[in-house]
């Protein structure tokens, strides 16, 4: 869910036991104080996904306050629905220690109910409604949609910290109330949340992250970021059905896209797991920068078929920044 890390050099080796390094970040669940770097960012993202009600989404809030700016994204996509989508990149940043923000037609709240184990979300939204999740890229206008989640994030299993970066990633179980228009759903599914803080520059990198729920009770998560095609980072964990969480160093992936930029299918391996990732709902976001530069980043519902006949789901994201000139 997710910023690319502000990645060193080379690749480090991941924590090979990661609960030594969860106490750690217990008191990491609140704000943290920002450098003096303009791009310096933290966000938290929070993901779900309900097979048998067709219903996936996701939020994010990212604070800049260097730029004076919060970002907030929240949607629902799922199989014959269209795209409902909040999108504001011109928030004010709320007031510390508070997650809370209030703009026109937009409230929501971040609740950090137990550190490490519970989370809740709640929004209200007037949201916007397109069949063609490509309007994102463009001027963004369909149809007027109340949105609103009352939404509880629980930890299923460990909690895994980045190897070199201040990140990290928590899969849960995710329950409570979604409403869409004149819909109410109550869901009862699977999700992840993750926690960043540093430097994050969309427009120099390309990344993609995943993390999903396999139909044995298996957890994973990869993250693989290049540069110019380079290999730069990658890390992530595989979490076995009785919760022992493993570190993987070793994760990578092979994407094809189609119109829009789209990806089509892709190839992902996080260690020994070999998957085919096929998207089901895309809930895309077009980033701008300051100074020009745009990079589009697709985020998607997917589906999960392991080499080994295992099949799941979850979410990853391409990030893809444009050429410029």
């Amino acid at each position: 869910m997710s910023d690319a890390p502000n990645a060193p050099g080379t690749p480090p080796t991941p924590e090979l036991d990661p609960a030594r390094a969860v106490a750690a970040v217990a008191i990491d669940e609140a704000r943290h104080t920002p450098t003096d770097e303009p791009l310096w960012n933290e966000s938290w993202y929070l993901d779900f996904f309900d097979v048998e009600r067709g219903i996936g989404g996701y939020v994010r809030l990212g604070l800049y306050p260097n730029l004076g700016r919060a970002w907030y994204w929240a949607c629902v996509v799922g199989p014959g629905r269209p795209l409902v989508t909040v999108i504001d990149h011109e928030i004010a940043v709320p007031r510390a220690p508070s997650f809370e923000i209030r703009t026109d037609g937009l409230w929501a709240d971040c609740t950090v109910e137990t550190p490490l184990d519970h989370v809740s979300i709640g929004l209200e939204a007037f949201a916007v409604g397109v069949d063609d999740p490509t309007e994102v890229y463009g001027d963004l206008r369909g149809d007027r949609v109340p949105l609103g989640f009352d939404l509880e994030w629980e930890t299923d299993g460990g909690t895994y910290v980045y190897p070199g970066v201040t990140r990290y990633e928590v899969p849960c179980k995710v329950h409570g109330e979604v409403l869409v228009g004149q819909e109410r759903i109550e869901l009862d599914g699977w999700g992840q949340r993750d926690h960043s803080w540093g430097v994050r520059d969309w427009w120099s990198m390309a990344w993609s992250w995943t993390a999903g729920r396999l139909d044995d009770g298996t957890r994973f998560h990869g993250t693989a970021v290049d540069v110019d095609g380079v290999p730069l980072y990658a890390t992530g964990y595989v979490q076995d059905p009785i919760g022992a969480m493993a570190a993987v160093g070793d994760v990578g992936h092979r994407t094809e896209t189609g119109p829009g930029g789209l990806p089509t299918t892709s190839r992902w391996h996080v260690g020994d797991l070999q998957m085919t990732v096929t998207p089901i709902a895309f809930s895309p976001v077009l980033l701008s920068s300051d100074d020009g530069r745009v990079s589009r980043f697709p985020r998607a519902w997917c589906r999960f078929d392991a080499d080994d006949g295992r099949s799941g789901h979850g979410w990853t994201e391409w990030n893809q920044p444009q050429p410029t000139g």
